[in-house]
């Protein structure tokens, strides 16, 4: 019997190594991950929270966490915001952003009691005290009550309505009766001080593009009416811009519109964001031509930010300004957009030696396709680290039958 008990401690130990192995690895992460505006989408009575989700960039904030409750509230609540600016709608909204989950099953438990989530508002210097801070209360009946710590006695909690998406335990998305209410979320927010772009760019690294800028009327209208609301700016260096300027003299006054555009993203991305998240980016040049893509992939490896348009690949070299809404980040090539370049394909690596005389394979197939060869690459890199993984697990439950038997 003895040995029978030795045996199950010794299975459910392998199990459970396994499994954390298992969640550990990168195709485990990957299924983890989840999409905020998508969610909502499916949901036409929440479109406005979801467009001011994208419009106050807490969208981003929100699908690059990994556990979060998200309080949603449907088209007509939503009409209380209508009296405030975005900055401040951001505040209120962060607000409805709890950093812990808090499903269905969660809120039911609380049985009559009650308990406190800091939301992301409590992260900003607004934030004073607990105001930072929801409570969240279980009432007769099974209701649940949402209300801000420190909220004023007369302001009615915001009730929870239903559950919209859970996916346990990284997010939950619960739909909310009204919009919280907190003095300090609900504070005009001082507009950013003013900035001179063109100054900006002609002080450090990118003089010669700051000419371009100033000299396109439609592209400093452009920067100039976003940059308020979250604009990251990648400027070549003079060095970039000279290289060339050949080719964009040549270009037409709509192309050379659309490829300044194509520097800059609407969105804020802080150095830090940049380093530690790869994927496509829209740009202005994007939302200028509902046609054309204009987009690139944004890469990082350790310390470098590499921007990659499928016609050059250019680095980050240094930081121009940083203060949010807005980024400037001075870059090593003037990118250039698969829409106006041709695509320059990556040269087929040469084949492999062979010992016996035979019919060439099929590895020289196929070989101009970037999608595949990323694919290929990224599953390369990962199966030596979800190997490690099994094989430290393996290792583990070897050593217990060692010490068990």
């Amino acid at each position: 019997m003895a040995r029978v008990r030795q045996s199950s401690v010794l299975l459910a130990v392998a199990v459970a190594v396994m499994a954390v192995a298992l969640l550990a690895s990168p195709a485990a992460a990957a299924a983890k991950s989840y999409n905020i505006t998508k969610i909502l989408a499916a949901h036409p009575e929440f479109s406005k929270f979801n467009a001011m989700l994208t419009k106050t960039r807490l969208a981003y904030d929100i699908n690059r966490r990994q556990t979060i409750t998200v309080l949603a509230t449907d088209n007509a609540a939503m009409a209380a915001l209508d009296q405030y600016s975005l900055p401040t709608v951001r505040h209120i909204l962060s607000l409805h952003v709890l950093v812990d989950y808090y499903g269905a099953k969660k809120l039911r438990a609380l049985s009559h009691g009650a308990t406190a989530s800091a939301s992301m508002f409590q992260s900003t210097s607004s934030a004073g005290g607990m105001s930072g801070y929801v409570n969240i209360t279980s009432r007769k009946g099974g209701k649940v009550d949402f209300f801000c710590e420190g909220a004023d006695d007369t302001a009615t909690p915001s009730r929870y309505v239903k559950s919209i998406k859970e996916l346990p335990y990284d997010i939950a998305v619960l739909q909310v009766s009204s919009v919280l209410s907190s003095s300090e979320a609900e504070a005009p927010v001082p507009p950013p001080a003013p900035v001179d772009l063109v100054e900006l760019l002609s002080k450090k690294y990118c003089k010669s593009f700051a000419t371009l800028v100033a000299g396109n009327a439609d592209v400093f209208r452009a920067l100039n009416e976003t940059k308020d609301n979250g604009l990251t700016l990648f400027c070549p260096v003079d060095a970039a811009v000279a290289a060339f300027a050949p080719k964009y003299k040549n270009l037409t006054a709509k192309a050379k519109t659309a490829i300044l555009l194509y520097h800059a993203v609407p969105d804020y991305f802080s150095l830090q964001l940049l380093k530690s998240n790869n994927g496509m980016v829209s740009t202005l040049a994007t939302t200028s031509d509902a046609k054309k893509d204009y987009s690139y992939d944004v890469k990082n490896d350790d310390d470098d930010v590499t921007l990659a348009t499928k016609v050059v690949t250019s680095t980050i070299t240094a930081t121009v300004g940083d203060l949010e809404p807005l980024a400037v980040y001075a870059v090593s090539k003037f990118l250039q957009p698969k829409e106006l370049f041709k695509v320059v394909q990556a040269p087929a690596p040469a084949p492999e030696p062979s010992k016996k005389k035979g019919k060439k394979g099929a590895d020289d197939e196929d070989s101009s396709s970037d999608d595949s060869d990323d694919a290929t690459a990224d599953e390369a890199a990962a199966a030596p680290a979800v190997f490690g993984r099994w094989a430290a697990a393996a290792a583990t439950v070897g050593a217990a039958l060692v010490l068990l038997g």
